[in-house]
């Protein structure tokens, strides 16, 4: 397996494992209707689990570009592999999220509420305001990769390919991704992750979901820049820090 091939296969396992926990809590007739925000945290922590076990030996189970970008920024990985990363997980995470719409498809045509639907694939804030969100998932994604950088002692380059977060076993990364949310999911789902967001949610855009309404795209920016940012923070406080 490839560095590409593992991010595709890690990120598509993360959101079909991620998104389906939320199709099983929020869709009707579920075996786990109405099971709640500690089911979905928790089960998204066992996800990232799941992805960095498999993706971990062979490409560092990034699974998330504000984390590439975050250890490029830090000078823990290689520039030139960003793009191939970044396409990989976008991939997969498109992949997952699409998986999930299979598997469950009979429940999202027995939902009739289109943000139920949409919440399946992609975040929404409890509360609408731009500013104070894009700042949640920014402080987020900090909290994530400022402290990846310190629990990884990643290396990825053209000559050399070190474990990565894959090193230090998947329990500590999914651990985090836990405690991020429960500690600030609350008010904008926690994306933490541009492509997790992004290419779920254009996949709600093109899939035949029936009855799905709008991919509200007017927001989709924020868990995409807001990660990001984050990323860009969080390796410069650690470079900061030194």
């Amino acid at each position: 397996m490839t560095p590409f091939t593992a991010e595709l296969v890690g990120s598509a396992l993360l959101l079909t494992l991620g998104n389906g926990v939320v199709a099983n809590v929020v869709l009707q007739n579920t075996k786990g209707h109405g099971s709640g925000w500690l089911v979905i945290t928790t089960a998204w922590a066992l996800s990232v689990f799941v992805g960095v076990v498999v993706a971990g030996p062979v490409s560092g189970a990034h699974l998330n570009p504000a984390v590439t970008l975050g250890l490029a920024v830090a000078g823990k990985f290689a520039w030139n592999l960003v793009p191939e990363y970044v396409l990989a997980q976008f991939l997969g995470s498109f992949l997952g999220a699409t998986l999930v719409w299979l598997l469950y498809k009979d429940h999202f045509d027995q939902t009739p509420e289109p943000r139920l639907k949409l919440a399946v694939f992609c975040t929404g804030p409890a509360i609408r305001n731009h500013a104070s969100n894009l700042l949640n998932e920014l402080v987020g994604t900090l909290v994530l990769v400022f402290t990846i950088l310190y629990i990884s002692g990643a290396e990825i380059t053209p000559t050399h390919t070190a474990v990565g977060l894959g090193s230090v076993g998947a329990l500590p990364v999914a651990l985090l991704v836990w405690v991020i949310g429960l500690g600030l999911g609350g008010t904008t789902g926690y994306g933490i992750n541009p492509t997790r967001d992004f290419a779920p949610r254009l996949a709600h855009a093109l899939l035949p979901v029936r009855g799905k309404g709008s991919s509200e795209w007017s927001y989709g920016w924020i868990p995409v820049v807001g990660p990001l940012l984050g990323g860009v923070a969080a390796a410069g406080l650690y470079l900061w820090l030194g």
